[in-house]
């Protein structure tokens, strides 16, 4: 089975999607189940992950909803607030639905020690309790904080989310693949390939600029710790859906047939607790 480990759908709202701005004019739209499905079976893909965009729980209850009408939906991330007092309890309920496998939290839109914070990180020694994974976006700014959550919390799955978003567009390399290393080391993080043509020249990229990126990844968490996903429609910014999709099997084309199978959904399955 091969899955998309990293897409969203959303009603477009100016106040809720205030990240959106009028460079992203493509995106400022709604973007359903239907309008993705077809995108899936054209390319192959049996089905996908749908994470989070506005960190409220009502939408949370609006990504479960979809994953119960539309088959294809195999898991949602979605959001608790892990700083409140009530963490439990919320994960607890949410935790009850099939679908709901994760927790995600904006934090590149945070200050630099964001995981560090006592609050949050009692909302994240909950996660395990319930067998949720937790999905990391940041900066490179921030990998070293992430590399000392990672390491306090040994026994929880964390999934690092487009590559902590390193400045491909500049080409920018060296201090990112360090923490890269150092964070990889730690064998409950695991790595999204997602996310990455966005970081690079929207307008003019070349399949050569990615390349060194994803041999560090690859280096460093190696094929079974990785996997790959879209960031549909975030990457509609600068690729189709068949452009990114192709990107990644270029890189991995001398692979063998279960090193691929492994990359582009066995392990997103098995990583995300997905029985279906």
């Amino acid at each position: 089975m091969k899955i998309d480990s990293h897409q969203h759908f959303w009603k477009f709202n100016p106040l809720n999607h205030d990240w959106i701005d009028d460079t992203m004019s493509i995106i400022k739209s709604d973007f359903f189940p239907k309008d993705l499905e077809s995108i899936l079976k054209k390319n192959s893909i049996d089905g996908s992950i749908l994470v989070q965009v506005d960190q409220t729980e009502k939408e949370n209850d609006y990504l479960l909803h979809l994953a119960e009408q539309n088959k294809f939906i195999k898991a949602v991330v979605g959001w608790v607030d892990l700083r409140h007092k009530n963490v439990e309890e919320r994960l607890a309920y949410y935790s009850k639905n099939i679908y709901f496998k994760g927790v995600r939290h904006l934090v590149q839109s945070e200050e630099q020690d964001f995981l560090l914070r006592e609050d949050f990180q009692n909302g994240i020694g909950k996660l395990m309790k319930f067998n949720l994974t937790y999905d990391i976006l940041i900066f490179p700014n921030q990998l070293e904080s992430a590399i000392q959550l990672v390491k306090k919390f040994p026994n929880q799955k964390f999934i690092l989310d487009h590559l902590a978003k390193p400045d491909i567009k500049n080409q920018e390399i060296d201090f990112w693949k360090r923490q890269i290393e150092i964070l990889a080391e730690s064998p409950n993080i695991f790595c999204k390939i997602s996310g990455i043509v966005t970081e690079a020249n929207l307008n003019d990229w070349r399949y050569e600029d990615f390349v060194p990126y994803l041999d560090v990844v690859f280096n460093a968490f190696e094929e079974d710790r990785i996997m790959f996903g879209s960031d549909w429609p975030v990457c509609l910014l600068a690729a189709s859906y068949k452009q990114v999709y192709d990107l990644i099997l270029n890189y991995i084309n001398d692979f063998s047939e279960y090193q691929k199978a492994k990359l582009l959904g066995k392990n997103a399955l098995r990583i995300y607790n997905i029985t279906d």
